[in-house]
């Protein structure tokens, strides 16, 4: 990731806070590898409320494909409260020739991001990744 690099967590949230947080998606892909790569569309939910969406990757190229992804959180600062317990970004990614497949991320907003007065203008959230081939 970048400045906005995310926490992750073993376990779910338990607390819901009333409090709308939106969210952005974007998904690029670096000239690397011959892929196309989705975001799910925008969403709107609550803070500390368990989330799951699917990006979508598909192997453009005829032959089998292992990419990587990093990722960022825009603004910078609420980088610290995006918890991931579960993403696609956590391990590389094998794509067959051709082949199409989801490619999950669950999180949630931490709900302590409320005890942080300098989080009170947060409104919407960018979750932004780029995916590279993977090389060993």
């Amino acid at each position: 990731g970048y400045g906005g690099t995310t926490n992750t967590a073993e376990v779910n949230s338990s607390t819901i806070l009333d409090r709308n947080i939106s969210l952005k998606f974007n998904a690029d892909v670096n000239e690397s590898i011959n892929w196309l790569f989705t975001p799910p569309s925008d969403i709107k939910f609550k803070v500390g409320e368990n989330m799951l969406v699917n990006y979508k990757a598909k192997n453009l190229s005829k032959f089998n494909t292992t990419g990587t992804a990093t990722f960022n959180v825009l603004p910078e600062k609420v980088g610290a409260y995006f918890i991931k317990t579960q993403c696609f970004c956590f391990e590389k990614q094998t794509l067959n020739a051709g082949e199409t497949i989801d490619m999950p991320v669950v999180f949630y907003i931490d709900p302590s991001i409320s005890e942080d007065p300098s989080m009170n203008d947060i409104e919407e959230i960018t979750l932004s990744y780029t995916f590279f081939k993977y090389i060993e």
